[in-house]
């Protein structure tokens, strides 16, 4: 399966199996022996450690589960089929559990709380798929934590493998529509969007949110094959191409496959899944803590800002996130309250050779503000950005709408990662004029992501708002 979503499926499914697997023995003893009766294990005759007897029982379950293929994922998943899975591992674990009580002459187990563990361990593991399943086809279907995906190609392999990719809902991808090569396919993907033709692929890259593109246009098209996948690539798209892959593609991914169908994937960035969840936590963690901790200054900036200048005190913004989504970003106002209406005024004056505005002597900016600026405490706010999910700690930072609509395609890429309150280029580049500068620091960022990697971008970010060498 596509490593991206197995690994999360996988992972979290044995974190949930083991949960609850320890919970059923616990409260099964509970039950049957009292709460103060101790391990169901007869001390005399048991072994020497029932703590470890329950974690080997445990490790077993889940390793049992794991040979059933109770941690894959399946397109023609039905409730009878899990059912009849799990009564199986349930049935050897039964087996595997017997033949080690017999091997170390452990006759005092009780077979009463045996049979009162088993059939509650089978109910747990049907029960925890169920709702796992339902719970990520409910977050695809409201639009939480949803990838979306444009399939390229309108023919039958094209529908199939659409129809294979969202018939697995624990993938989270939203197919948005399809781009046809031949002006003949137009009648088998009626029950999707059809976009228009292969050479609209930009256009619609800039218009819409993608995440991923499948490429499923026939091999015979290899030239246009190669074309459209080095576009995505320079645009930080996921491509996959169902089947095996051609030519100078095979040096650039993996091959992947879902329930047996060959996807070679190209991962044009950070795509670790697991790294990535990590991440997250770190994120949620971090901002939760900085705005506890920095709570009594956040108010003091306020009242400041208040009492300098008129207007609101936190400033509202479009921003661009990931792969083009639009949200707004929060500062702490340091402009007078008119300051957008001036911005033409003062475009000729801009300091950066490029798709971005900066000018040191800005004539907009308060009292308040330059001390803001100087100490980036103007963007305390945006920590509720990054609880939002919108915004990272660290990334590459949120570029405006106009300034997007002006990219050149390579430089498209930083949008493939969710932006950040700070970055490499903040640590790096932060004073210098040119934009391309800018956007490969943002790259290199990208290219070598890791968490260690934030850490110390973060470390290098601390002295620089405490030194106030901000903007």
């Amino acid at each position: 399966m596509i490593r991206r979503y197995a690994a999360v499926l996988r992972w979290s499914l044995a974190v949930a199996d083991t949960a609850l697997a320890l919970l059923v023995v616990i409260v099964a003893t509970t039950l049957r022996f009292g709460q103060d009766s101790g391990w169901p294990l007869d001390e005399a005759r048991s072994l020497p450690d029932p703590k470890l007897a329950v974690a080997v029982f445990i490790v077993m379950w889940i390793a049992v589960l794991w040979m059933h293929g109770m941690y894959r994922s399946r397109a023609r998943w039905t409730i009878r089929s899990d059912i009849a899975t799990v009564l199986r591992a349930t049935l050897v674990q039964l087996v595997a559990t017997l033949s080690l009580l017999w091997l170390f002459k452990l006759p005092d187990v009780s077979r009463l709380l045996l049979g009162v563990i088993f059939p509650a361990l089978a109910i747990a593991a049907i029960g925890i798929r169920i709702a796992v399943r339902k719970t990520l086809l409910l977050a695809r279907d409201s639009g939480r934590n949803v990838r979306y995906m444009l399939i390229l190609g309108a023919g039958p392999r094209a529908k199939a493998f659409a129809d294979l990719v969202e018939n697995h809902a624990e993938l989270g991808l939203v197919i948005i529509g399809h781009l046809k090569a031949d002006p003949s396919d137009i009648g088998s993907v009626l029950n999707r969007p059809l976009l228009g033709m292969i050479d609209d692929l930009e256009q619609v890259l800039h218009g819409r949110i993608v995440d991923e593109v499948a490429i499923c246009l026939p091999f015979s098209m290899e030239e246009m094959i190669e074309q459209v996948a080095l576009l995505c690539e320079q645009e930080g798209k996921v491509v996959r191409i169902p089947v095996a892959p051609m030519g100078r593609l095979l040096s650039t991914g993996v091959v992947e496959s879902i329930d047996g169908v060959g996807v070679f994937s190209m991962a044009n960035g950070p795509d670790r899944a697991i790294s990535l969840a990590l991440k997250r936590v770190v994120d949620v963690v971090g901002a939760g803590i900085l705005m506890i901790v920095l709570a009594p200054v956040a108010a003091l900036l306020a009242i400041a800002i208040k009492l300098d200048s008129s207007g609101p005190v936190v400033f509202r913004q479009e921003r661009v996130g990931l792969h083009g989504r639009c949200f707004n970003v929060l500062k702490f106002r340091s402009m007078c309250s008119d300051a957008e209406q001036q911005l033409d005024e003062l475009r000729e004056h801009n300091e950066i050779n490029g798709h971005a505005f900066k000018l040191a002597a800005d004539p907009r900016i308060t009292r308040v503000g330059r001390f803001l600026r100087r100490s980036s405490l103007d963007e305390l706010p945006q920590l509720m950005n990054v609880l939002r999910g919108q915004m990272s700690l660290v990334g590459p930072r949120p570029p405006l709408p106009s300034e997007v609509a002006h990219y050149d395609t390579w430089h498209r890429r930083r949008l493939s990662m969710k932006p950040g309150m700070t970055g490499l280029w903040q640590v790096r580049a932060r004073h210098s004029p040119e934009f391309d500068h800018w956007v490969a620091q943002d790259l290199e960022y990208i290219d070598s992501w890791s968490l260690w990697l934030d850490f110390k971008i973060i470390a290098r970010t601390v002295p620089a708002v405490i030194g106030g060498t901000g903007r």
